[in-house]
Formats: structure tokens, C-alpha cells, sequence
């Protein structure tokens, strides 16, 4: 397992992780080939994940600029192949009660209007270009999985109607087995009319295409092993040729080797989730489990499960994994989420799993991602810090990324397009928070969970 952390770099030329995604995409769309020579560049895009993919598009479809994009190994090989599948209307993990306290409320309106910007972007791209990604029908449901979760959830819900005027549809207990599933840990929901699902990496390669459609180059296999600077260029090395460009977009995420750039070291914390995909259920199960709607799920934990319906009906679920990669294998963390699905859904006592992998989620020390240009010229840009939002986020990121090549600044002065990344502070010991971070989430998220309630007095079995 890739450690960004450690490793010097992500390979060359590596295969997909053996995902459920890399299995079902279908075949890889071609690309234009590894460098093979020096050449000259206006722009250089380092990563061909969903920014790099979106930058190079905006920029040669908006700006006239034909870009070159640099893929260690394969389009979509990090996060933006082995991700959930979630584009919900989120952008970062900062929440919107603590947007307003950091920036007040005009400010937090008009970052919530760009994440939702980014969501419609992503939406309408599917639909007018038409990419064939399993895109599912819209609706998210923010599940409360403990009774005193509601009180957080009803709160939710009248913040956003007060604040920014969005009206979300808190759910009972027996409107979730009426309309979308029965299941334990549902004690009610918070029902988002934005959010689907979709098969993340035929999403990849979707925008990979239109980006080479509209005259951007994607060299596969092309990892930059060395980043120097001549004069007014940047000039990245790769094993195969030298590239040499006035600006360099940096699209790597969670994915960045640690020393890639000074200006990004130790500014994002990479973070490792788990996937697992069941078997398709039986007929039986499903109707035991009562799945009507094929919205997608997020519990109220802080260690959240994300978990959906696939069309071809298994079930996805992913959560938190391992600290390092060196233990990204253990049989124990696809245990957990095996588990968390029996609990949610005791019919599924039987089920088992045909897919695990797992990827990298990019934190930010202040929660939300930055769109940022390192210095006034804009020779180094980057866009990282998702925070498990890139699927809905990042193709804003990459718009927004082209417009700052080319020097268009009007609306860029949102805290989230002009700001860098924060330094984490004792950088070194990230990983030791971390741990005991997650002992303590553990033990909020799950006290008294079975001491709550009952069987028999379940709300949805009353």
C-alpha cells in the first residue's frame, strides 16, 4: 500500500487497485502515452484524478490553453477510482454552524452557494455530455443512528432552512421502512434532495475523454520523480522526459508524495478509508431489507459509515481504516464493515463480500479544501483538502484552478479559492493524534448503543 506519508512516490505505470470500480469500469479509455521526451508546456497538471482531469478541460475548453497532464500510473489510480461513489452537496469537512463562526454568515452563504455550485457542475456534466457512470437517482440521507441523534438532526434542519434557506426533510423512523429500507441504527434521517451515486471511475474516465476532446494531452505513466526550476519555468522530470512549463497545476490530493513541493509539505494529512461490496442480495434479503430507494447513506457518527444500494444490487459500505499502510491489509478492517452492515441490517446475518480496497482521504488542518496559487505570478497552484467531498467538490476545484492560470480573479475571494493550506502543527506526531482521535470517536460515536433500546421497543417494530 502507497503510504504518501512515507513512500517516495505513488509508481509507475501501476495497475487499478483490485476494486469492485477497477472490475465493472469497462476498458481504460486511452490516453496519449508516457512522456517519452523534453518538451515545452504552457501549463503542467500533476495528476490525473477528477481535478487534474477537470482543470485540463477548462483550461483548453474555456482559456484556449492546451495543457499537459502527468499520471504516475493510471487515470483515476488514486482516490478518484476508489472512492464511495458519494456526490453529495458537500465541500470539506468544516460544518455550517462553524463556517459562520469562523467567517460569519455572509461570508458562509457564499461558500455554501460554490460547494453547491460544484455539485450542480458534476450533475450537469453527467447529463450534457452525456458519461455513462451508473449514475443513480438523486437523494442522501443522513441517518441518525442513536434516538439522541435526532435532536441533532431536527437541529440541522432548521439551521439550514434559517440560514441559507434550504429546506432538507427530516424523516421518522417508520418513513425510512416506508420509503427507502428497514434496518437497525435508524432511529430517523435528514433527507437531502441533492446527492446520488456513481460509479466513481467510469466517472474518471469520462471527464478523461473530454479533457483529451477538447485538446489536452494525458501521459499515463508519467510520475514526476524530481521538480526543479530554470529560469521563468518549472521543470518537471519524469523517467521518460523533462517537461518544461510556465505554470504547474498540482492535482495529487491524498495522493501527494511528501516531497513533491516545499509549498506542500506537511499542509494536507492523509487519512485511509476502507471499501467493502457485498454479493448481490438475495430476493429474500432484499425484501427483508425493505430497499425501495437507492439514495445514499451517511450515519450520524463521527466515524461515519457511508453505505448505498449498487444497481446490480450489492451493498457498498465503507469507514475508517487503518493508520498506516502498512496494516491497510488486515483481514480486521473489512471485519468491521462487515459487521457495522449486520448491525444496520440483521437480515444480511449471512452476507458476505466480493470486493475490499482502500484509499486515501486528504485532511486539512482547518477542515475545508483550498484552491490556492503559491505565489503572485502563479507558477505553482494546486486544489487539495476534499476531505472525502472530491466526487462533488473537485471539478469546481479544477474550473476555479483555470480561471486562476489565466488571471481571472472575480468571485476567487472566497476563503476556500484564496487561502493556502495551513501547516499542521507537530506534523510529525500526526499519526499518534490520529490514533487516539479515533479511540475517542470510537467510544462517543458507540456508548450505551446497546443499552438504548430494546428489541420490542424499537420505534420501527412498535
Amino acid at each position: 500500500m502507497y503510504d504518501p506519508l512515507i513512500s517516495a512516490g505513488p509508481g509507475n505505470g501501476e495497475p487499478h487497485t483490485p476494486s469492485y470500480w477497477a472490475a465493472s469500469a469497462g476498458p481504460e479509455p486511452q490516453d496519449d502515452g508516457p512522456i517519452n521526451s523534453d518538451r515545452t508546456v504552457e501549463v503542467a497538471i500533476i495528476g490525473a484524478g477528477y481535478t487534474g482531469l477537470a482543470a485540463g478541460l477548462y483550461l483548453a475548453r474555456e482559456q484556449g490553453i492546451e495543457a499537459c497532464v502527468l499520471e504516475a500510473n493510471r487515470t483515476g489510480w488514486g482516490c478518484s477510482g476508489r472512492n464511495g461513489g458519494f456526490a453529495l452537496k458537500a465541500g470539506g469537512r468544516l460544518s455550517y454552524q462553524k463556517m459562520i463562526k469562523r467567517w460569519g454568515e455572509p461570508m458562509a452563504r457564499r461558500v455554501f452557494d460554490e460547494i453547491v455550485e460544484g455539485l450542480d457542475r458534476v450533475r450537469d456534466l453527467i447529463r450534457t455530455e452525456n458519461i455513462d457512470c451508473d449514475a443513480q437517482p438523486e437523494g442522501h440521507l443522513w441517518v441518525a443512528h442513536r434516538p439522541e441523534m435526532l435532536q441533532q438532526i431536527e437541529s440541522e434542519a432548521r439551521f439550514l432552512r434559517d440560514h441559507f434557506g434550504y429546506r432538507a426533510e427530516v424523516l421518522s423512523a417508520s418513513d425510512l421502512v416506508s420509503n427507502h429500507f428497514s434496518g437497525d441504527e435508524a432511529y430517523g434521517a435528514l433527507r437531502f434532495q441533492e446527492g446520488f451515486g456513481v460509479h466513481p471511475l467510469k466517472l474518471a474516465y469520462g471527464y478523461q475523454r473530454l479533457a483529451r476532446a477538447a485538446g489536452c494531452k494525458v501521459h499515463g505513466s508519467s510520475p514526476v520523480i524530481d521538480w526543479q526550476q530554470d529560469g521563468e519555468y518549472q521543470v518537471l522530470v519524469t523517467p521518460g522526459g523533462r517537461v518544461r512549463a510556465k505554470k504547474v497545476i498540482c492535482a495529487t490530493n491524498g495522493y501527494t508524495p511528501p516531497s513533491l513541493h516545499p509549498k506542500l509539505k506537511n499542509r494536507t494529512f492523509p487519512v485511509l478509508s476502507n471499501v467493502i461490496v457485498t454479493r448481490p442480495l438475495t430476493e429474500r434479503e432484499l425484501s427483508d431489507c425493505r430497499f425501495q430507494s437507492s439514495d445514499v447513506i451517511t450515519d450520524t457518527r463521527t466515524l461515519r459509515f457511508y453505505y448505498r444500494k449498487l444497481p446490480d444490487n450489492r451493498l457498498l459500505i465503507g469507514g475508517r481504516s487503518a493508520i498506516t499502510g502498512q496494516d491497510a491489509d488486515n483481514p480486521r478492517h473489512n471485519q468491521t464493515l462487515i459487521e457495522a452492515l449486520q448491525r444496520k441490517f440483521p437480515a444480511l446475518d449471512q452476507i458476505s463480500y466480493d470486493y475490499n480496497w482502500g484509499g486515501w482521504v486528504c485532511i486539512s488542518y482547518d477542515d475545508i479544501p483550498h484552491v490556492f496559487q503559491t505565489d503572485p505570478s502563479g507558477k505553482v497552484l494546486y486544489a487539495m483538502g476534499y476531505g472525502g467531498s472530491g466526487v462533488s467538490f473537485s471539478v469546481q476545484a479544477g474550473k476555479r484552478l483555470a480561471e486562476k492560470v489565466v488571471g481571472i480573479t472575480d468571485g476567487h475571494d472566497l476563503p476556500i479559492l484564496n487561502s493556502p493550506l495551513p501547516k499542521f502543527p507537530f506534523a510529525p506526531f500526526r499519526r499518534l493524534g490520529q490514533r487516539a482521535l479515533y479511540h475517542y470517536y470510537y467510544h462517543r460515536d458507540e456508548h450505551g448503543r446497546r443499552q438504548l433500546v430494546t428489541p420490542s421497543q424499537h420505534p420501527k417494530r412498535a
